[in-house]
């Protein structure tokens, strides 16, 4: 007699898929066994929604079983929105407060009943490492206590808090009057050198050396490897009785690089939406490849939060560049880089050639879509779905169509109409009416001339203000114009990363493959780059392949730029596409 798998459901009676089903949290926190056993305070940081708070309540879990010490996890979200220090530290009183009253331990939930935090309300400056002190005083074993949304705190609060956490750790000792947590960790998003950034952005001062002197190390999580998806989603086959087919579980590893969230996500979907809870249905690749499009068509909130960090200057100024697939990045965006990384934007490649790229596909394709998205909305609705005729993709006119709209409307090279009524080159506008007028319209934008013209201010200049800067527009506007056409019943997917001194993209319509790869005239020979595509072509499968190039030379006239040549390379066809 077979035995009905065990479902599991949520109060409405619907199935959770993946919800009751954990990878051990603890592994994917190297080293934390050793920074608490060594009495270390220290940074735990990852991408939000990576599994943080699952990651503290297990590892809470397994040291208050272990019995040598006790834990504690305390949340700061509360603080987000507070600016005044002394109402900032007595909130934080109230946060240590509830943890130990949330306590699953016993000695701890009767000590927090018992433990009267009026008093530390009036020691100004001082609240929160008296409560430590007297908290410690007053247990029986050694305290590790867990900050979680460390990083809500900001400006003054941050620093008092941590001068207090500082000063309890540098005089701690055995002594009743000087007992102090044995471990702390920050917990939040960010590594230590953003709290730097954040406690100095005006060169703030905390009257010392520095207030993470308790730094010890910087942990951060993993994400999931390929054998943990497949383990994740065995536990649901175990559960259900429902396959993911090999090749889905593959797939599921491609799209999200184990990212917590999105391997979750994928799963739902395909076993809510797709399959609707037939659990006698096998999980194809099929069914993920699907769910991983919508889910870069439709985003969720997590993932449109993400994006909205892309709005931030020192985000853009590192994802442009990668966008663009440029050689390197400024060197003085060494901070920025490490934020974008801690954001899970982006993540550095163990391959020497790509030093740094979006932290899976999905991300990529959304973070490309994200930032073409404004000039998208600018481009005629009836591009959509021409130069598909139901059964395959016209690519070479669409990409003649392309460059017609790259001349009218590029940025450095756009033609504005004089008073005269005659047109001048943007390069003539500037050279020949560069005046006072023109320098204090510049200035009206908060940065000086040379910067203006850096960051691609040009296009205001011109109505057509962007944003952008200038390496990367060519791409955005291309990315934003296939998806255009795309929205016509076409799938464009996206490669890119620092370092690859390209772009490739692959336009699937009708299940057949189409690949487009992007260059800026002058970085690389034009016999590497055929080699490159045609490689990248044999990744594809398709033996025609597209080649653009953008000249950037904003003296050479239109009529040298744009180009339309044809190549055979290997029994290959390819367009050689001048811009």
């Amino acid at each position: 007699m077979t035995t009905e798998p065990t479902r599991r459901f949520n109060t409405a009676g619907v199935c959770n898929p993946l919800e009751h089903y954990m990878i051990p949290a603890v592994p994917r926190i190297p080293d934390i066994s050793d920074m608490i056993d060594g009495k270390f305070y220290f940074i735990i940081h990852a991408p939000r929604q990576s599994g943080k708070t699952t990651c503290l309540t297990a590892l809470t879990d397994r040291i208050n079983s272990d019995g040598r010490y006790y834990a504690v996890n305390c949340s700061l979200a509360y603080l987000r929105d507070t600016a005044d220090d002394e109402k900032a530290m007595g909130q934080i009183v109230d946060q240590i407060d509830a943890g130990l009253r949330l306590s699953k331990v016993d000695e701890i939930r009767k000590l927090a009943f018992s433990f009267d935090t009026e008093p530390y309300m009036a020691k100004a400056g001082t609240k929160v490492r008296l409560m430590l002190n007297d908290l410690c005083q007053a247990l029986n074993r050694d305290l590790v206590i867990f900050f979680d949304e460390a990083d809500c705190l900001r400006d003054e609060p941050l620093i008092k808090f941590l001068v207090q956490i500082r000063d309890g750790y540098l005089y701690r000792s055995d002594e009743p009057a000087a007992r102090f947590p044995r471990s702390l960790a920050l917990v939040g998003m960010r590594d230590i050198r953003d709290y730097l950034y954040t406690v100095r952005p005006v060169e703030k001062s905390t009257g010392l050396a520095s207030p993470f002197n308790v730094k010890e190390k910087s942990l951060s999580l993993t994400d999931f490897t390929r054998e943990e998806i497949e383990t994740l989603y065995g536990q649901h086959t175990a559960d259900t009785g429902q396959v993911f087919e090999p090749e889905a579980v593959y797939r599921a590893w491609h799209w999200t690089e184990g990212q917590p969230w999105l391997v979750n996500a994928l799963a739902k979907d395909v076993i809510s939406k797709r399959i609707k809870n037939d659990f006698s249905r096998h999980v194809t690749a099929a069914d993920i490849d699907l769910a991983a499009y919508d889910m870069m068509l439709s985003g969720a909130t997590h993932l449109d939060s993400l994006m909205e960090r892309l709005k931030e200057p020192r985000v853009r100024k590192v994802i442009e560049p990668v966008i663009a697939g440029a050689d390197s990045l400024p060197k003085d965006v060494l901070d920025d880089i490490g934020y974008v990384i801690d954001l899970g934007l982006l993540k550095t490649d163990s391959d020497v050639t790509v030093s740094l790229r979006p932290s899976n596909p999905i991300y990529g394709e959304l973070i490309a879509r994200a930032m073409s998205r404004e000039i998208q909305s600018e481009m005629p609705l009836t591009l959509a779905g021409r130069w598909m005729d139901g059964t395959r993709l016209d690519m070479d006119g669409l990409l003649k169509a392309f460059q017609v709209y790259w001349r009218e409307n590029s940025d450095a090279n756009e033609k504005s109409k004089t008073e005269g009524g005659s047109t001048l080159s943007l390069v003539d506008d500037l050279q020949n009416l560069v005046d006072e007028r023109i320098a204090q319209v510049l200035g009206s934008f908060g940065a000086s001339y040379n910067e203006q013209i850096q960051r691609g201010f040009l296009d205001t200049i011109s109505g057509n203000m962007t944003g952008f800067a200038r390496e990367s527009y060519p791409h955005i506007v291309l990315f934003a114009f296939l998806q255009r056409v795309a929205n016509g019943g076409a799938q464009v997917l996206r490669e890119y990363a620092l370092g690859k001194t390209r772009v490739d993209i692959c336009v699937i319509y009708k299940d057949i493959r189409y690949p487009v790869e992007l260059k800026i005239k002058g970085v690389q020979s034009l016999e590497n780059s055929l080699e490159q595509l045609s490689g990248y072509m044999d990744r594809c499968s398709s033996s025609a392949g597209w080649l653009v190039v953008f000249d950037r030379d904003l003296k050479k006239p239109w009529s040298e730029k744009i180009t339309w040549d044809t190549v055979v390379r290997e029994g290959k066809t390819i367009r050689l596409v001048g811009c």
